[in-house]
């Protein structure tokens, strides 16, 4: 039996074929709907960038910055927006290192992405972690350990 969130999935994904444009708009009107479950929503996202990398943005965003979306989700997002358009991830992965409520290995997995894809972006987030007194020891010295990578200190 369909939800409502499994039929708009199903619709989006018959558009893909016959016009890959509406396909990656319905898949990102899904993906930016906060009352659609997190999984539905990255899937959405990831069809979105299946179809149009540039595209993608938006959708990995709006999961990326929505904090009542679970911290793994968000990350995986995040992740798959660096997969897709690189220069769109860096405000993805900055929302997570510097969300204070989000897990610390998540926050760190968030840091070293946006080095990886803007290291000086990465440098805020880094220092966010490395300062949080309520941060794990050992994440915030990984977090210090990258700044010191990237060429600037806690």
């Amino acid at each position: 039996m369909y939800d409502d969130h499994e039929h708009r999935m199903d619709a989006a994904g018959q558009f893909a074929g016959h016009n890959p444009h509406a396909a990656a708009e319905a898949f990102t009107a899904i993906a930016c709907d906060q009352g659609v479950d997190d999984d539905t929503r990255l899937s959405a996202a990831e069809q979105v960038a299946e179809l149009d990398p540039h595209a993608a943005a938006p959708a990995c965003l709006a999961i990326a910055r929505d904090r009542g979306v679970g911290d793994e989700v968000r990350l995986s997002a995040a992740i798959h927006l660096a997969a897709a358009d690189p220069g769109a991830a860096a405000p993805a992965c900055l929302a997570i290192a510097c969300d204070g409520e989000v897990g610390d290995e998540v926050r760190l997995c968030a840091a070293e992405q946006l080095a990886a894809v803007d290291p000086g972006a990465a440098v805020p987030a880094c220092l966010a972690i490395a300062r949080d007194g309520a941060v794990g020891d050992e994440v915030r010295h990984s977090a210090a350990a990258q700044l010191a990578v990237l060429g600037c200190s806690a």
